[in-house]
This record gives C-alpha cells, structure tokens and sequence, in this order.
C-alpha cells in the first residue's frame, strides 16, 4: 500500500468518527416536558408591614372550574359547606408566617408559624389560627390548638375570582379571601408596642 493509499484509507474512518461524535449529543438529547400544572398551585402573598413585621401566607389555590369535567362549580354554601371548618385552599392547609407579633381583626396574634382555617357562612367567616401547621386538609383540625378566632364580614364582589386568591392590600393594611364572587377583608397591622 503506498502512502497515498494509506492517507485516503484513513481519511474516510476519521471522517466518519468525527461526524458520528458530533452527531452523539445530539441523538443522546431527550424532549422533557415541563411538569403538568397542578390542579391548585401553590401561591403566596406577603408584605412588609414595617421593619419587624414580615407576613407571608402560602396557600393551594383550587379554581372554581372543576378540574375533572371543566364544569363551573358552585364554591361557597356546596363545594366549600357552610357552617364546617375549611383549610382556606386546597390540599395542605394554609398558612401564615409573621416575624413580628401581628393584629388581626384586632386581636393580637404573637409572632410564629400558624394554620389558618375558616368557617364560611353566608355573612360571616370566622376566621381560626391554629398552632398545629404541616396538617393535610383540615381533616385531623383540633380547635384545642387555636391560637385565636375572629368573625369577619362577607362581601359580594363585582368582580368573579376564578381562583381562590389571598392577597394583601397595596398599603398593607388589609388581608384579602377573594374566590367566587365572595370577598371577607381581615384587617392587618403590627401589633402595638409594650
């Protein structure tokens, strides 16, 4: 074989390997598609009341259009019964870290990690705060472990929230339950010094 031969016999493999190195990325690449959405994402709403006071509430937002059959659903008085004790969302139950101890509705709630419950009716929530957080639903809820409870009034919204949607005012004077065409405003503020 001359060297002639012997370059051209070696050109075609080396040829080869090469192409077929730069073609093995791209034969190993797999499409991975995105995670499905969950049924009720988790959310979250939080404010700086003041240089101490920190809140946030982190919640599971259900959505009034019926994840199985994409029907609307009837929310308050049906899917949410009234008169029962409700984890404020969808699957873990809410809740509600503040670093600085808080006034909510006017009561004093000191600074900590709490579940947050309600229980709906046509004109009122009332509205618990519960030591007992990590809870699944409000299926193992203990009312021995309420750290407060408070009625607030119901408000008919203009305005049709598709999901259940927790969020503070612009000033931050007020947190907000709105879903369905139901809203109930808890007032918010540091709690008074001394």
């Amino acid at each position: 074989m001359t060297t002639r031969g012997l370059t051209s016999h070696l050109r075609i493999p080396t040829l080869a390997a090469i192409i077929l190195l730069a073609a093995t990325p791209a034969l190993a690449q797999k499409v991975i598609p995105p995670a499905k959405a969950p049924v009720s994402p988790m959310e979250m709403a939080a404010k700086k009341l003041d240089d101490t006071t920190y809140v946030k509430v982190t919640y599971n937002s259900p959505r009034m259009q019926d994840p199985k059959t994409g029907q609307k659903r009837v929310i308050f008085g049906k899917l949410v019964p009234y008169g029962e004790v409700w984890r404020l969302g969808a699957n873990a139950a809410t809740e509600l870290t503040t670093t600085g101890d808080l006034e909510l509705a006017g009561q004093k709630l000191p600074a900590g990690t709490y579940a947050l419950f309600t229980i709906p009716q046509a004109d009122k929530w009332t509205l618990i705060v519960n030591k007992d957080v990590g809870q699944w639903g409000a299926y193992k809820y203990n009312k021995d472990n309420d750290v407060l409870r408070v009625d607030v009034p119901v408000k008919k919204s203009a305005d049709t929230y598709e999901a259940l949607t927790i969020a503070f005012d612009d000033k931050g004077t007020t947190l907000n339950f709105s879903w369905e065409n139901t809203q109930v405003s808890v007032p918010v503020r540091p709690a008074k010094k001394g």
